[in-house]
């Protein structure tokens, strides 16, 4: 059988391509395989897509006999189910053969419901170590909100504020800088109702005022400058679309700011409240007959239902949070595991826990070094401060973009030890759920119902009081009556 080695790394801090060919040149001899062709990759498996992945997929495809392709490991083939889907149908058809030479896992046409879980089992778990990454952030980012902190860089005007631990630089505060005083003018001026953008810009550039990258002023800057909440206290955030109130000093009053949104004849808008009902479905669902979103209301103050919003005429009817939770609750009742079941699925996360605690040692010891990197840096730089050949402004600048440098790289740090973390807690909610599924989701509190179902769930649609939708993969192959629901690839 012809055989297709594939060599991934993401960057160069990872497992090399020769040592993952070395490894997979010596299997491929011992299982009789004839070595075709070799593709080496130098990218992500989650960015894009991939013109080499595309050539192997092309070679498969074309070929008159199977392909066997011979990988280290499921996460060097794929980190998502979107490439099960087209790898799931060239094995059906016979076209392909997949070696996963360290999960020592072959899968073919003739591969048992076992060895196919296992796979879903690895590509569920690269994908979610991945997932976990910007979960993470996204918590974090929600917690630093609700702190009054800003997630991203302050507006021209302002200036961070960083500690002085170089192991674990973080950002403290955001004061005033030396422009403050000018963007206090920039409102003063325009509130007197006598200047125009264009004319202002050329004003401010005149007293000297400049952008971050000391550019010359525009229309564009002087008009997003009085549109910016964050001047009287409120940080805008542009992914949750919300204001919030910040911590941060304040350089003009809202009532200032208001008097300019009147000059330029708008309304003032009242900042959007981030807030939702309690709803276990929210999000989850849509309108099978117009592909709307079916929302959830409160009646008499306490019973919940849901419909469709209505989008292009449909129907609305109303449908009890309770009828939608009895059909989940019979999909929850189905779920069996046995104990041959369980000892393969254990074994299998032992070997995908070894891949992923790999992947982890190698990102944060690349991140360390990158960041030791940048405080060496900002030691010789010090000295070259002291020795008069650099300027203390030029200082101030290069340390100021370093520190920042080092805080998100930190911020990475942090995140992948979390998500290290959370890899083995998905696992082991996994097996959980598989066994205790409906005793888990009874005893959770709404919010917590909400994420479950979304772990569980996908491609939720209301057809009429009827919810439709399917497992996630690889609890479809769990259920005891898997005929009773269509299975797809999540």
């Amino acid at each position: 059988m012809k055989a297709i080695i594939l060599a991934r790394e993401s960057d160069k801090n990872q497992d090399s391509n020769d040592a993952q060919l070395f490894r997979m040149g010596d299997y491929i001899k011992s299982k009789g395989l004839d070595e075709w062709k070799t593709f080496k990759l130098k990218e992500s498996s989650t960015k894009g897509y991939r013109k080499k992945f595309q050539e192997i997929i092309e070679e498969v495809k074309k070929s008159k006999e199977i392909i066997a392709i011979v990988v280290d490991t499921v996460d060097r083939l794929q980190r998502g189910f979107r490439e099960s889907v087209i790898f799931d149908e060239l094995r059906k058809e016979g076209k392909v053969e997949l070696h996963f030479y360290r999960e020592n896992l072959v899968i073919n046409k003739k591969s048992n419901s076992s060895d196919i879980m296992r796979w879903d089992m690895a590509v569920m778990f690269a994908k979610s170590y991945v997932l976990q990454l910007s979960d993470n952030l996204k918590r974090k980012h929600d917690k630093m909100r609700e702190d009054g902190e800003i997630t991203g860089a302050p507006p021209i005007g302002y200036k961070s504020i960083y500690n002085d631990n170089p192991l674990r630089v973080r950002r403290v505060d955001v004061v005033p800088d030396d422009k403050a005083h000018l963007i206090v003018r920039i409102y003063e001026e325009y509130a007197k109702g006598d200047v125009s953008v264009n004319t202002l810009a050329d004003r401010m550039y005149a007293l000297g005022f400049r952008s971050k990258i000391n550019g010359k002023v525009n229309h564009a800057m002087i008009f997003k400058i009085l549109n910016d909440t964050f001047y009287y206290g409120y940080a805008y955030s542009r992914t949750h679309d919300l204001r919030y109130r910040h911590g941060y000093k304040p350089i003009i009053s809202k009532a200032l700011f208001d008097k300019c949104q009147a000059v330029m004849e708008r309304h003032n808008k009242v900042p959007t409240k981030y807030a939702s009902k309690p709803f276990v479905f929210r999000g989850l669902i849509v309108c099978g007959k117009c592909g709307g979103v079916v929302g959830g209301q409160l009646k008499k103050g306490k019973y919940a239902y849901y419909s469709c919003s209505g989008f292009k005429d449909c129907k609305r009817e109303y449908v009890p949070e309770v009828e939608l939770l009895k059909q989940v609750y019979g999909v929850l009742d189905g779920f069996k595991l046995s104990d041959q079941m369980i000892e393969e699925i254990t074994e299998g996360l032992k070997q995908i826990g070894e891949n992923e605690n790999r992947f982890y040692r190698k990102n944060v010891t690349a991140l360390k070094t990158e960041h030791d990197k940048y405080e060496a840096r900002i030691k010789k730089m010090y000295e070259d401060k002291l020795d008069g050949r650099i300027t203390d402004e030029m200082y101030d600048s290069f340390l100021r973009e370093y520190k920042e440098k080092q805080a998100e790289l930190f911020e990475q740090m942090q995140d992948h030890s979390d998500a290290d973390e959370q890899f083995y807690l998905t696992a082991n909610m996994t097996l959980n759920i598989a066994k205790r599924a409906k005793e888990i989701f009874m005893s959770s509190e709404v919010e917590e119902k909400r994420q479950f179902l979304g772990f569980l769930l996908q491609n939720c649609e209301l057809n009429e009081k009827t919810l439709g939708f399917t497992l996630r993969s690889p609890f479809n192959l769990m259920l005891n009556q898997p005929d009773s629901i269509t299975v797809r690839r999540g």
